[in-house]
């Protein structure tokens, strides 16, 4: 079994404005940084590292126009054709009884829709191995990640500049997939 082993510097940082400007430091400095984990957000983090804006709520507006859709037409099919009756003189088709399950049913497939996205988007399935940089980015350090196979930049010119950019420590983390 072949094993693709990817080497990454790992830069521990201790204050969230330290590593919000480390970030911009590095990148200026022509290093692709891999990601950074933070244990708490950090507002501007996502412009500095040049992420674009998700395409999430378009995801979740889909998925809410599909359950108002599946309400409706489930609805006007029972109560307008499939077994149609008079409940207290009104109609067969009577639009305002419809609006407490539409919303509920819009809120419930837009809510599990985004649910499942972002699982899948994330990787988050069961029986994934989460990978952790550091442990200690869930409680009170920062954690800037670089894979060494997409820089240009050598290990040590990398170390150099992490370190020149606020890092307390440096460390090499060899990530096997």
């Amino acid at each position: 079994m072949e094993h693709n082993e990817n080497k990454f510097l790992v830069g521990v940082y201790d204050d969230e404005d330290v590593v919000l400007s480390a970030v911009t430091n590095v990148r200026n400095n022509g290093v692709r940084i891999y990601e950074v984990y933070t244990p708490f957000p950090i507002h501007g983090l996502d412009e500095v590292l040049g992420y674009k804006r998700s395409g999430l709520p378009r995801v979740a507006f889909f998925f809410g126009l599909t359950g108002t859709t599946l309400a409706l037409t489930m609805m006007i099919w029972m109560m307008g054709y499939d077994w149609p009756m008079i409940v207290g003189g009104k109609d067969f088709v009577a639009f305002p009884d419809f609006i407490p399950v539409t919303f509920e049913l819009t809120v419930l497939l837009a809510s599990l829709g985004m649910v499942g996205t972002f699982l899948i988007i994330s990787s988050l399935w069961p029986g994934k191995k989460p990978l952790l940089f550091d442990s200690r980015c869930t409680d009170d350090k920062f954690i800037m990640a670089v894979d060494l196979g997409k820089n240009k930049l050598s290990a040590d010119e990398i170390t150099s500049i992490l370190k020149n950019s606020g890092a307390v420590e440096v460390n090499t983390k060899i990530v096997e997939e």
